[in-house]
């Protein structure tokens, strides 16, 4: 039983085996869990089920009615206590001549329950009651109830805290995303232990970086390799090296942090020697160029320029590259500050690596 309550957050439906398991042990023809955040409607509440009606005909019943449902919260039930259908349903109360009652609890047969609030810290409610349709339930349930009550409140916590980081996760993924930017980790021979979805996707799609056999991580062109080889040795040899970075790709933009691995959580993989963050820029340069002159109202020698500098090119290099006299690059340059409101370069870098540009999707 504890096993199936400390489980069941990471099931699908959640605690579906430990529904089961209560019914059956309590003799009961249902067991429900119905929880919801805190100062939520109550039609918010997520509602788990077990019992010999089809899951899909309970939901139905349950959401036509939870919006105007306040019979839990209007009893204002004490948390970690036992309530039985009486006192739930006293006899003779306006509450069975009510929709839900009639609908619900009369239309289900059942003339029995047992129930308990649990809450956690956050505010989080859950409601766990067993129900049958003949016969009263034991003081053995009600104390297993009891019993119950304490674990259920710290594996709601657990369960929380979990939506919580999944949540944060899922919006942070979106915006590491959106900017493309990724993780790898790699042992100290350069093979791939772990990685997300955008490194996965910079490896098919990059023509920089692939997944080669036994998933040693293939950089081209090969000189690269052996230095990002070396910087992985340098670092599994001394895990206080310092990062070392790398320019994978110019058109499109790719680049790589390469840092120590540090093994301070329990899921780190003990192979692992260093995180590669790789940081890249899915549209070419002039399909950047085009939306920087959108945006500020460059012209499109103003915007090759000024994405050369945001790229960490110096005033001399962005020349070279671009095939202009430093003369005109350095002119060039004051209009970018002038238009864009940059006070220098690491303020145009700023501005421009902060602007709606790096979130523009691709496809």
């Amino acid at each position: 039983m504890i096993s199936a309550i400390m489980d069941g957050a990471f099931e699908d439906p959640p605690w579906s085996r430990f529904l089961d398991q209560l019914r059956r042990l309590t003799g009961a023809d249902f067991a429900t869990l119905l929880f919801r955040p805190h100062e939520r409607p109550l039609a918010e509440a997520v509602h788990l089920f077990s019992g010999d009606i089809p899951v899909p005909s309970v939901d139905q019943v349950y959401g036509s009615h939870l919006g105007g449902l306040e019979a839990l919260t209007d009893l204002k039930l004490e948390e970690g206590r036992v309530y039985a259908f009486d006192e739930l349903y006293p006899p003779n109360s306006s509450k069975h001549s009510g929709k839900f009652y009639q609908e619900v609890i009369a239309a289900s047969g059942i003339t029995a329950c047992r129930m308990v609030r649990v809450m956690e810290p956050t505010g989080v409610s859950a409601w766990l009651t067993i129900s049958r349709r003949m016969d009263d339930f034991l003081p053995a349930d009600e104390a297993l109830l009891l019993t119950i009550a304490p674990i259920m409140r710290g594996v709601l916590r657990l369960y929380v805290a979990l939506e919580s980081a999944r949540f944060s996760a899922s919006v942070t993924g979106d915006a590491m995303r959106r900017l493309y930017f990724a993780w790898m980790t790699l042992d100290a021979r350069g093979h791939l232990v772990e990685y997300d979805h955008e490194a996965g996707r910079a490896m098919t799609m990059s023509g920089v970086l692939s997944k080669g056999a036994n998933s040693r991580l293939v950089i081209e062109p090969a000189s690269l390799a052996r230095t990002i080889l070396d910087a992985i040795e340098a670092i599994a040899d001394d895990p206080k090296a310092r990062p070392r970075a790398f320019i994978l790709s110019q058109d499109p933009w790719l680049d790589m942090l390469l840092v120590p691995m540090t093994h301070n959580r329990i899921s780190a993989h003990p192979r692992a020697v260093a995180i590669a963050y790789v940081h890249g820029d899915s549209w070419h340069a002039e399909d950047r160029c085009e939306q920087l002159t959108q945006l500020f109202g460059l012209s499109n020698g103003e915007a090759r320029l000024a994405l050369a500098l945001s790229r960490g090119m110096s005033i001399e290099e962005a020349a070279t590259a671009l095939g202009i006299t430093v003369g005109t690059s350095r002119k060039r340059s004051k209009a970018i500050y002038a238009k864009t409101g940059a006070r220098g370069l690491p303020d145009l870098i700023r501005i421009i690596m902060r602007s709606v540009i790096a979130l523009a999707p691709r496809d």
